[in-house]
């Protein structure tokens, strides 16, 4: 792989993106969200990545920083990357990035690949709006679980380890709805959009909202 190059700019904008402007790098960060994965599941989940630029960019980003990489206790003998507290702090450029993307989605083309989780970044903020808890969410592409709390959101993948406060079943398009502001949470229990359910406070306060 050629060096990394800089953008030789006094300007924090310019260092920003000398560390994380690379192509992919922001997209291991979406997925390291979740939590430590190993670089094969990292490869699985970064479809159109080469070995060569994932290990590349993984090198880079433990240069910066970003990801620190350490070994599993046994009986697994493997590695995993996870984000340090400086890659961790991305998550409200991620979520802007996302909230901005949103409106040029559209609907899925042929060779676009989908993962269920990809949709837990933008809903982040969505789903802060109710309180802090845990709500998991259930597409056709699978499932995954958001936890939100001030300066501490994140998702992983799968049903989650606790008993969720909420529970909401919903597609691809109105997850993309919810993002770019098309669509209000409420509006979407309203109108049949969304299944909610749940016991926790936050299935109370969106029956309430959903009410109103």
């Amino acid at each position: 792989m050629p060096p990394r190059r800089s953008y030789d700019q006094y300007c924090s904008a310019a260092r920003a993106l000398d560390s994380v402007g690379d192509r992919w790098t922001l997209l291991i960060v979406r997925e390291l969200l979740a939590g430590p994965r190993r670089y094969t599941d990292l490869h699985a989940d970064l479809p159109g990545v080469s070995t060569d630029v994932l290990a590349s960019r993984l090198k880079d980003m433990e240069a910066g920083d970003l990801v620190t990489r350490r070994r599993l206790p046994p009986p697994v003998p493997a590695y995993v990357y996870e984000l340090t507290d400086r890659g961790r702090a991305l998550t409200p450029v991620l979520e802007a990035l996302a909230h901005w993307g949103a409106p040029a989605l559209g609907a899925p083309r042929p060779t676009d690949a989908v993962r269920a989780h990809w949709f837990a970044v933008p809903l982040l903020g969505v789903l802060r709006e109710l309180g802090e808890g845990t709500v998991q969410v259930h597409l056709d592409e699978g499932e995954f679980h958001v936890r939100t709390a001030e300066g501490a959101s994140g998702y992983g993948e799968g049903p989650a380890p606790e008993i969720p406060d909420l529970v909401l079943v919903l597609d691809a398009a109105t997850c993309r709805a919810l993002a770019c502001g098309e669509l209000g949470l409420a509006d979407g229990v309203r109108e049949g959009r969304i299944e909610a359910a749940g016991q926790g406070r936050l299935a109370a306060a969106l029956r309430e909202a959903a009410t109103v």
